[in-house]
């Protein structure tokens, strides 16, 4: 893990919290996924494109460090909203200090809607996998100190993963990790700056039999146009659904 002195302050913030958050009641034990009932993230996708639509990945984020105020709107009628306007996934924030999120939104959004559900958070731990049942569980390379331990104790417990990638050494690392399923976030975390070139110099790298999501900065038809040209195959997107109109949001970019 880089050190935070490379962080922007934000994402150091972040990080400290995700570091002294506490664990699930060891009560409660290990969650454990039905593979009968995990959503496949990869088919959604390609059945969201077979469909003729854009593969969005829509984000039910109450507010952010990067975002001004914030939305109370029940999470699952979001979640519904979204999927109404053509969402092949959804990823629902469960960090609860600077994204508003909680892993009960999460398992009322998923009982709720039929696609997958990705849960974003900041893992570190293996026991912070145990907080909520999801199709899908972000794991940030950045931040993770042994990402094959905790990608392979994900997948244990019946969990896709997302892992979630800044640069094409880090594609690497995860690829070496055996991740089928990478993220490429065009946000720096350094200084919070977007640039959607970053996927453009990024995804030529990765493999085809893996499943590339653009990440951060997509906020136009164009934008979605552009992600989708450079070879994504979902497109997760938070701010520029959650503002305003969530379902002729999510709708003008599927249909962009």
């Amino acid at each position: 893990m880089n050190a935070e002195g490379e962080l922007a302050p934000a994402v150091e913030s972040i990080l400290r919290a995700a570091r002294s958050r506490g664990t699930p009641d060891a009560r409660d034990g290990r969650v454990s996924m039905d593979e009968r009932s995990v959503r496949s993230f990869a088919d959604a996708l390609a059945r969201a494109e077979a469909d003729g639509r854009v593969p969005l990945v829509a984000e039910v984020k109450p507010t952010s460090p990067t975002t001004d105020g914030s939305r109370t709107d029940d999470p699952v009628e979001l979640a519904r909203k979204m999927v109404d306007g053509g969402a092949a996934a959804l990823s629902v924030l469960t960090e609860p200090e600077h994204f508003g999120g909680s892993p009960e939104s999460l398992r009322r959004v998923r009982e709720a809607v039929d696609v997958p559900v990705l849960r974003k958070d900041f893992v570190l731990r293996e026991e912070q996998l145990d907080a909520v049942e999801a199709d899908v569980v972000l794991l940030i390379v950045r931040f993770v100190d042994d990402l094959g331990g905790l990608l392979a104790a994900a997948r244990e417990r019946g969990f896709q993963v997302l892992v979630e990638v800044h640069t094409r050494d880090e594609l690497a690392e995860a690829l070496d990790a055996g991740a089928e399923i990478v993220g490429v976030n065009n946000r720096d975390l350094a200084n919070l700056d977007v640039d959607l070139d970053t996927f453009e110099s990024v995804a030529p790298a990765a493999p085809d039999d893996v499943t590339l999501v653009a990440e951060s900065g997509i906020s136009t038809p164009e934008d979605a146009r552009r992600m989708r040209a450079a070879g994504a195959d979902g497109l997760l997107v938070g701010s520029a659904v959650m503002d305003g109109d969530v379902t002729e949001n999510a709708r003008r970019l599927v249909e962009a």
